[in-house]
């Protein structure tokens, strides 16, 4: 067994879980405790069961409940120097303890193989994940969010992915003709964004091969994409190439089903 659901995925707060029949990890924790540990039920899985929490980056969406997580199931985090320095505070106590990796590391949870690797996102340290089963080289999860463009180090990590959580965050014009602020459009579009609908599908066609068979698009704002417009950009490449993938569109407010890895 080797499965990902993404419990939770938007501004509001993202989570992430891979598991084995041996290890559960749950990469981010955006949301509270109690919510959590709900979307963890909801799929019909144990919360007492978990071995870890990973931290990509700082901002609030990502590490919300990462603390709580940590100390009522006492766990440890594995999070990077800089952004446990940057978010200390908001994490609280870690009784549990604190396990510092750097990008480029590869390091292991259980039977779960994980590679960090650099997101391009406006944070003191942000990271992105790969994550294998040990002994079964041809299964592979690339998560991909959080990120401006994709680097040419960000595509030669997810190649050869069998499932992949792919940021597909903004649709451009409803970016450029909405509400926020030039400020804030202008943050969004750069390459310490976000991907945008568009870019999400140029990733695709990067690493496209014929062991990829899950597409899960994440971290979609609410108020500048709609999951039908997110959807149909990808399923139109897709169709386009004739290739048979299983395409799932992330949400805030419910989990994904356990997808086969």
């Amino acid at each position: 067994m080797f499965q990902t659901s993404v419990l939770a995925s938007g501004s509001k707060g993202n989570s992430i879980l891979v598991r084995t029949n041996t290890s559960k990890i749950l990469l981010d924790a955006g949301l509270s405790g109690k919510k959590i540990t709900n979307f963890i039920k909801s799929i019909k899985l144990d919360e007492n069961k978990l071995d870890a929490v990973v931290v990509s980056h700082e901002h609030s969406d990502h590490i919300r409940g990462a603390g709580i997580i940590s100390r009522r199931f006492n766990i440890p985090m594995y999070i990077s120097k800089a952004t446990y320095e940057k978010s200390r505070k908001k994490l609280g106590k870690l009784p549990a303890g604190i396990i510092n990796f750097s990008n480029g590391d590869t390091f292991e949870i259980g039977d779960i193989i994980i590679r960090a690797f650099p997101s391009s996102h406006d944070v003191i340290d942000g990271s992105n994940f790969t994550f294998q089963k040990m002994g079964e080289e041809g299964r592979k999860l690339a998560v991909a969010t959080d990120l401006g463009y994709s680097s040419k180090l960000m595509l030669m990590r997810i190649m050869e992915s069998t499932t992949i959580i792919l940021e597909s965050n903004h649709d451009v014009e409803m970016l450029l003709s909405g509400s926020y602020p030039p400020h804030l459009k202008q943050r969004i579009k750069s390459k310490k964004g976000h991907l945008s609908n568009k870019q999400a599908v140029e990733v695709v066609s990067k690493i496209i091969h014929k062991g990829l068979k899950n597409i899960i698009l994440a971290h979609l704002s609410e108020e500048n994409n709609i999951p039908q417009k997110a959807e149909n950009a990808m399923r139109d490449y897709l169709q386009h190439i004739d290739q048979e993938i299983d395409l799932i569109v992330a949400s805030q407010y419910s989990s994904t089903r356990l997808v086969d890895i």
